[in-house]
């Protein structure tokens, strides 16, 4: 099938993309890597009146790390981040987590902040920012504003962003020193989008559990220090709290069995790797 007739857009300045966001509102598609869109342009799933491609404007892309978060433009592809020298240093969740993402191919094209902006809740991007407290920096004619990541997927592939709005970049904490981290994933295959994803951040003040593939989004619970049937306890009540559902991956029985033990080893993993 064919996409349905749009304009092409090759923006080669943010301004340029904030004028035809602000003209065109929600018929408008922004562009980046398109490994989403382009098979839902196909299917004809997405009818846009003009495709906006931000890939040529130099001010969107780059990785910085400044006030103790990273900047992750939105042009920076997802294996540019996964191959950046300092991910390890500063943030060995992602490091450990990005290679779970897609294959090398996808992973050649897509990009970062496209992962935010599809919002999938089986997706490994969104499931890390939820678990880091990361953000989302918003931006349009009208100024910027930066949303937690958390309060920004609100639902099944839907976000808290404008029509008028582009996710300009995300915001992902820098590790602190005496943390340990830990990531675990079951798919019908690697690269598959996951049945349950699990990431977990561990200090001396507790552990902060993340959880993807129940629900309509990522979900994350602080657990503390609890351990033995105490921590199995409060597993049980986060898996029974998220609204999964039988598809034909899995049933929802199966997947809060699954979220209790992939849950419970990555947090026992993420202590045990405190630094």
């Amino acid at each position: 099938m064919k996409p349905a007739p749009f304009d092409y857009l090759r923006a080669t300045t943010r301004a340029e993309v904030h004028e035809a966001l602000d003209a065109e509102g929600g018929d408008a598609a922004v562009m980046a890597g398109g490994q989403t869109l382009i098979p839902l342009l196909s299917m004809r799933m997405a009818r846009p009146t003009v495709l906006i491609d931000i890939m040529h404007v130099g001010e969107l892309g780059g990785i910085s790390v400044s006030d103790g978060a990273i900047r992750v433009g939105a042009s920076v592809r997802q294996a540019a981040l996964l191959d950046w020298p300092e991910l390890a240093t500063h943030q060995p969740l992602l490091a450990i987590t990005m290679p779970w993402i897609g294959h090398a191919q996808t992973r050649s094209r897509g990009t970062v902040c496209g992962s935010a902006a599809l919002a999938d809740p089986s997706a490994e991007i969104p499931l890390t920012m939820v678990t880091l407290g990361g953000e989302i920096e918003l931006s349009s004619s009208k100024g910027t504003r930066r949303v937690a990541a958390e309060d920004f997927f609100t639902g099944l592939m839907s976000t808290a962003r404008e029509d008028d709005e582009l996710i300009e970049a995300v915001h992902i904490p820098c590790s602190a020193a005496g943390t340990g981290h830990a990531f675990h994933e079951f798919a019908r295959r690697h690269g598959d989008f996951a049945i349950v994803a699990c990431a977990a951040v561990a200090d001396t003040q507790g552990t902060r559990l993340g959880v993807g593939g129940l629900g309509d989004r990522a979900y994350a619970c602080d657990v503390g220090t609890l351990e033995g049937s105490a921590l199995d306890d409060a597993l049980t009540e986060f898996a029974n709290s998220l609204d999964a559902r039988d598809d034909l991956s899995a049933s929802a029985g199966y997947r809060r069995t699954l979220m209790r033990k992939l849950g419970r080893q990555t947090i026992e993993e993420a202590r045990r790797c405190r630094a």
